[in-house]
């Protein structure tokens, strides 16, 4: 009864009036026991208890009390520094990049320089020489680059290759920095240099730009007209070590590779890095080829300073040394080019007898030879097996074959025939040109290595092996004998007394593709330079070798300069 009247009664007020009483919102919840609250037959409200109200006024007291302790820090222990902090970030700072020094050859001509831009925040462009013959030499750099927003992440030019890299901090000077006011909008309100940029130093190659140019035109023209996949010549001052001219074919594009903007250069750039015979390698000092019959002038010092042979002994050739087998098999057979019938030490090296430095370097019958180990001993002391020093980046260095070699790359022993071999310039036998020019630079100076280098002026090292001089003298009139009288025949010159030894290097198991060679200095009586040139895997049947590109360039150093006189 009582809840049917407390009803009517609220009705009764709804219809005369908007006002809500209390018992409306809040109900006793014991009057309301029979309600089911998982059913949603009715909603329970209870008042906000004092420990959640006391949590809550802790926390808020700890967010005020922790901004207030933040805003004291900024404000007072560190205002100064977020004030500066404030201004750089109205300020904003652009790298000012120095001219990279150039570099030019020895008579002052231009190889690499600037171009420069009437915009202070662009970056030069660096521009090479473009007649063909320079890159390895030169290299290339790298430019500053930006990220997305405008940032600098590489801050400076980096040299790549040749002697961008190996100069690179003496090219490179010292970056400037110029200071920018902008406003919210980013736009520049003022500008102040606050560092000037310090140009980068100059540099003078010993490198001669007509030489290099001629030297690369003659070893390409050979390649291209008898069939060569590859060549490259270093011509080199024996009493200096400076290099007048290094040549390294087929190259890539320098200019292209550090400014390749269009779709069809960045095309050929991506060809280039493909080219199946390598354009990227500086065959002159990073290349290493099977030396031939190089090594032979080499091989008679020294079998000269060992006693192994005097000068004047003859040795007959017959065309082929034989060994018998002592156990009733075939007999092994160690052929020469030809019969070459008696033969003293400078007819042997003019003619280039195979059979002579068989047996001066692996012995036969009553004829001792050095043997593998003081061949191995000499190599190394005329510089094979060891890099010589230049300034290049790259530079490798050979291998002179022996028993502890062959044992480890072929798990075999060591047989004579292998020091036959070796004794020609054959078997494992490795150099670079490198290498043989300045070994070639040492038969002609009396007996010194030097170390090769491009950078002009640098200081020259000598190493004295300490030879006679009477034995380097029978070899010099050996190769001189090749030209006047023998296989060097092409380099007979009028104008150039020109000293040689060319050699051919048999490649592959069927033996139908060679590397040639033609090592040698100039001039004769009083020699300056010491040469050599490699024309890498061509035909066996090709009768153009290596001579004809040095020749080629002989003749027009003596109509257009002076080095040969």
């Amino acid at each position: 009864m009582n809840l049917f009247r407390r009803t009517f009664t609220r009705r009764a007020r709804r219809a005369n009036s908007y006002e809500i009483a209390p018992e409306d919102v809040f109900l006793d919840s014991q009057n309301l026991s029979q309600l089911n609250m998982d059913q949603m037959e009715g909603q329970l409200e209870k008042p906000i208890g004092r420990n959640m109200f006391y949590i809550t006024s802790i926390i808020a007291s700890f967010l005020i009390v922790g901004f207030l302790a933040r805003l004291y820090d900024m404000q007072i222990v560190n205002g100064r520094a977020y004030a500066d902090q404030a201004d750089r970030n109205h300020l904003k700072s652009t790298p000012l990049f120095p001219l990279r020094g150039t570099i030019s050859d020895r008579n002052g001509s231009l190889l690499a320089w600037n171009t420069v831009s009437s915009t202070t925040e662009e970056v030069p462009e660096r521009v090479y020489e473009k007649t063909p013959g320079f890159s390895h030499l030169l290299g290339y750099v790298s430019y500053p680059k930006k990220d997305q927003s405008g940032i600098f992440w590489q801050d400076s030019y980096l040299g790549k290759d040749g002697i961008e890299k190996k100069y690179q901090d003496i090219l490179q000077g010292t970056i400037g920095e110029t200071v920018l006011a902008v406003n919210a909008q980013q736009k520049v309100e003022a500008r102040n240099v606050t560092v000037s940029p310090v140009n980068g130093e100059n540099i003078k190659l010993s490198i001669d730009k007509g030489v290099q140019a001629e030297f690369y035109k003659n070893i390409k023209s050979l390649a291209l007209d008898s069939g060569y996949i590859a060549g490259a010549g270093v011509i080199m001052d024996i009493h200096t070590g400076e290099v007048l001219a290094m040549v390294s074919y087929p190259e890539y594009d320098n200019n292209l590779i550090t400014n390749a903007a269009t779709p069809q250069e960045k095309d050929q750039l991506a060809k280039d890095l493909l080219d199946k015979n390598n354009k990227f390698l500086n065959r002159a000092v990073g290349g290493l080829f099977t030396p031939g019959s190089t090594v032979k002038p080499f091989m008679a010092i020294a079998a000269l300073m060992e006693n192994v042979i005097t000068p004047e002994k003859q040795i007959y050739s017959s065309g082929a040394l034989v060994i018998k087998n002592k156990y009733g098999g075939p007999d092994s057979v160690f052929k020469d080019w030809k019969a070459h019938g008696w033969t003293d030490m400078r007819k042997a090296l003019a003619e280039s007898s195979d059979e002579y430095f068989y047996q001066v370097g692996g012995g036969y019958m009553d004829q001792p030879g050095l043997g593998i180990a003081r061949i191995d001993q000499y190599a190394q002391l005329f510089g094979f097996a060891t890099t010589t020093g230049i300034d290049l980046p790259g530079e490798e260095y050979g291998v002179i074959p022996t028993p502890s070699w062959k044992q480890k790359i072929f798990n075999e022993d060591w047989l004579l025939g292998d020091t036959y071999h070796t004794s020609i310039g054959q078997y494992g036998f490795q150099i670079t040109p490198l290498e043989l020019v300045r070994g070639v630079a040492m038969i002609a100076n009396g007996g010194s290595l030097v170390t090769p280098h491009l950078l002009s002026g640098s200081e020259t090292v000598h190493i004295d092996l300490k030879l006679d001089k009477a034995d380097l003298e029978v070899v010099r009139e050996g190769m001189r004998q090749g030209v006047t009288e023998g296989i060097g025949a092409a380099l007979n010159i009028d104008g150039i007394h020109v000293a040689s030894k060319s050699g051919t290097a048999e490649l592959g198991v069927k033996k139908d593709l060679v590397n040639s060679w033609i090592s040698g200095f100039f001039p004769y009586e009083n020699p300056k330079y010491a040469f050599v040139v490699i024309m890498e895997k061509g035909s066996v049947h090709n009768l153009h070798g290596a001579i004809f590109a040095m020749r080629d360039t002989l003749l027009w150093m003596r109509d257009n300069t002076s080095y040969t006189k």
